[in-house]
């Protein structure tokens, strides 16, 4: 048989596989190859048969990593190749300058490294070039994503840090994160990123905090103890604990008016409540999923058309309606999409573990998602729900991804009623003595749109391999 190696080559071969036989107590077939080769300890010694004995090891995992890179960067000259067939000098062109358009794709902007803990929870900033990040190693990491540097490390938390976010009272943007210990924490970007208040009250770890847009006071809470909690953030006061959930709640999303949360969680359900009353309820319970559910995400109304004609809809519902639809993911592999009314739009197959986060694109054609199998997957809405990208994001599972806040282009809901508002999600609204934000503020009343936002092209990944990965425009 015709061989590809060279003499020497062959016989660096043979040392290797006769040190790796011995190395691993087969000496009866490291004679009988010595033999066979004539390698004996004239050539070969005992010194040197030391020196080859992992060598064998080192290349055929080498090959192995090889092979790997080789099929995917295959796969993503696949994907480029498709795009590239897909585009005329017009459509690349129009890509290019419309940010609704816009999806991640590799490689990153930046991969930055500092945690000793898998991450697992990202923030953006609304007017700054600050992301923040939550780890299993009880800190939170100030980065500047512009510059892909470290601004600072916030400590305070005695255990991991599950969720971040920003908003707060108009004016004064905050931070807000929540943990394994039980607590909730505010904290002020502008004084230092100091701990300025600690809310208590859950009976087990808190895995998701948001504030609620529009109302600039409000904030809300998940936790393993099935509850959900309103708080006044200005107070630290609970001024509701919303009871539904059979097990751990996971996520929470709130809508972009403050009227309507989404959560679900470990009783495999989805929830919507409607919190502009005087005491939520629960609007409608979404049953499908086979497994826990991890994540949820509500549509913007750019989102409506395309999903309106997935659920065979002639007739998209109003834009001054904030919670028509609603994604959730699991871990059976599977993205619901859902109505107001609880009933699945569609089931999004593609990813193959569990589903981590979800988040709509804010130009509404594409829903993103990521996953432990290491990828993030870009899904277009105006296909049906075809998923159109496949980023091999990390080396290991891929905890969590958020989507920059847009940029207001006109006066923000608060400033169109008269107050003095501020920026993103951090608008100010009068409360109501009950603490929760009056209507002028809460967009209850029925004219009540979504301020127009100019689109950041800019997201974020983590990961448990440790790394925050950014992906820009």
């Amino acid at each position: 048989m015709a061989t590809s190696l060279t003499g020497r080559q062959a016989e660096e071969l043979h040392k290797s596989i006769i040190a790796y036989l011995e190395a691993h107590k087969l000496p009866e077939a490291a004679t009988a190859l010595r033999t066979e080769a004539q390698l004996g300890e004239d050539v070969l010694d005992v010194a040197t048969t030391k020196k080859y004995e992992t060598l064998l090891e080192k290349k055929w995992t080498s090959v192995v990593r090889l092979q790997k890179k080789i099929m995917d960067l295959e796969s993503r000259n696949s994907a480029l190749q498709s795009e590239l067939d897909s585009l005329t000098p017009d459509s690349l062109s129009k890509r290019n300058k419309d940010p609704a358009s816009w999806l991640p794709k590799a490689p990153a902007r930046h991969s930055l490294e500092s945690h000793r803990g898998a991450i697992n929870c990202i923030a953006f900033h609304p007017v700054f070039s600050s992301v923040a990040t939550g780890s299993d190693d009880y800190t939170i990491k100030i980065w500047d994503w512009e510059v892909g540097e470290l601004e600072r490390t916030v400590k305070a938390h005695t255990r991991a840090v599950l969720d971040v976010d920003f908003g707060g009272p108009r004016g004064n943007t905050l931070m807000a994160s929540c943990s394994s210990d039980l607590t909730i924490k505010i904290w002020d970007p502008v004084g230092d990123y100091k701990n300025i208040r600690t809310l208590a009250g859950h009976d087990h770890s808190v895995s998701a905090v948001r504030f609620i847009p529009s109302t600039g006071n409000l904030l809300v809470s998940a936790s393993r103890d099935s509850t959900l909690k309103i708080w006044d953030v200005n107070t630290g006061f609970c001024l509701q604990t919303l009871q539904g959930h059979t097990a751990w709640v996971r996520d929470v999303s709130p809508t972009y008016d403050g009227r309507y949360l989404v959560s679900t969680g470990d009783d495999m359900t989805a929830r919507l409540w409607d919190i502009s009353a005087a005491r939520a309820e629960i609007k409608a319970t979404m049953i499908g999923h086979e497994h826990y559910n991890e994540c949820c995400a509500v549509a913007p109304p750019a989102a409506y058309p395309h999903l309106a004609a997935m659920a065979g809809l002639k007739r998209a519902p109003p834009a001054s309606s904030s919670a028509e639809y609603m994604a959730t993911g699991s871990r059976d592999k599977t993205i619901k999409l859902w109505d107001a009314r609880g009933m699945c739009v569609r089931t999004l197959v593609g990813h193959d573990n569990w589903i981590r986060a979800v988040v709509f694109h804010p130009g509404g054609k594409y829903l993103v998602s990521v996953s432990d199998d290491k990828t993030l997957r870009c899904w277009d809405l105006t296909q049906d729900g075809k998923c159109v990208r496949v980023l091999a994001a990390h080396e290991q599972f891929i905890s969590c991804l958020r989507w920059a806040p847009g940029i207001p282009k006109g006066p923000s809901v608060e400033e169109a009623n008269g107050a003095n508002g501020s920026h993103g999600d951090s608008n100010g609204a009068p409360s109501t003595p009950n603490g929760k934000a009056s209507s002028a503020g809460a967009g209850s009343g029925s004219g009540s749109a979504q301020p127009e936002m100019q689109i950041r092209c800019l997201i974020a990944t983590g990961s448990i391999d440790m790394t925050l990965k950014i992906f820009a425009n």
